[in-house]
């Protein structure tokens, strides 16, 4: 790879014709846009409309991490949602690690028309975790958990630290976010790495558990690590998605505009 980790959030418009379908999508826990680009990229060539926000915190210091609350972080993956929601037919959530509770999230409160994970988070296995809100005032920060890619020389760019503050607010979202889960009814695509070091398959039984309302679809990825969209099975991550996108899809009408299609979905809400 050449050059330095690219921070900056991702955002595109739709493509020529067809439904006007967009995708708002969520980095990791220390990570950034970074480590989903080509996902966001693969998303663009497709024809859907992109945003992909650098959440608070991220893409700079460990330090400006740890002074941010899990509320912060779901509100910028809302105010993308609600962005793309002014201009889409429908909209699907999707997200790598944390940024899969955070898609989830989405679709609990609002009305998605499917939800794709990678690696989705939603338990922190630490035994330290419950006590993080004490050791945060002892302990600043603890080694990273950056970079479980199998194929060589990749490189998410994310924090050399992990901050424990921000572990705090994150085992916090996960707890909210689980209990949220039987909201969600949109179609569910989980991309699961047999070899992940960084998620357990605990966040996977909460996720089977907690999905009562909704179809639930699990990839196994044989070939992969936990940032599995830099690893060796991204092509089938990105076209997989893509599909599972696109048969969910209803067929551009010609009955009526895209603006008067909004305008009756948002009635019927």
């Amino acid at each position: 790879m050449t050059g330095g980790p690219d921070h900056s959030p991702f955002s595109s418009t739709f493509g020529e014709g067809g439904a006007r379908t967009g995708v708002v999508l969520s980095h990791g826990f220390t990570g950034s846009p970074h480590g989903l680009r080509a996902w966001a990229e693969a998303f663009a060539a497709a024809g859907f409309a992109v945003r992909m926000p650098l959440l608070p915190g991220h893409g700079t210091s460990w330090q400006d991490l740890a002074r941010t609350r899990w509320q912060q972080w779901h509100n910028a993956l809302d105010e993308a949602y609600l962005d793309l929601d002014a201009q889409c037919d429908q909209v699907f959530a999707a997200g790598l690690s944390m940024g899969g509770a955070l898609a989830l999230r989405i679709a609990a409160t609002r009305p998605v028309a499917g939800v794709v994970l990678v690696n989705p988070g939603l338990v922190l296995d630490d035994p330290r975790a419950p006590l993080a809100g004490i050791l945060k005032l002892v302990l600043k920060s603890t080694p990273p958990i950056s970079n479980d890619i199998l194929k060589p020389g990749m490189d998410e760019g994310a924090y050399l630290r992990t901050p424990v503050a921000a572990a705090h607010e994150l085992n916090k979202m996960f707890k909210d976010t689980v209990r949220l889960l039987p909201r969600v009814t949109a179609p569910v695509q989980v991309y699961r790495s047999t070899v992940d070091h960084v998620v357990s398959d605990s966040s996977i039984a909460a996720l089977r558990r907690g999905l009562t309302h909704a179809p639930l679809e699990l990839v196994r990825l044989e070939n992969s690590y936990h940032v599995a969209t830099m690893d060796n099975d991204a092509d089938r991550i990105f076209q997989g998605s893509v599909d599972f996108i696109n048969g969910l899809v209803p067929p551009a009408s010609g009955s009526g505009s895209s603006s008067d299609n909004q305008e009756a979905r948002h009635g019927q809400a």
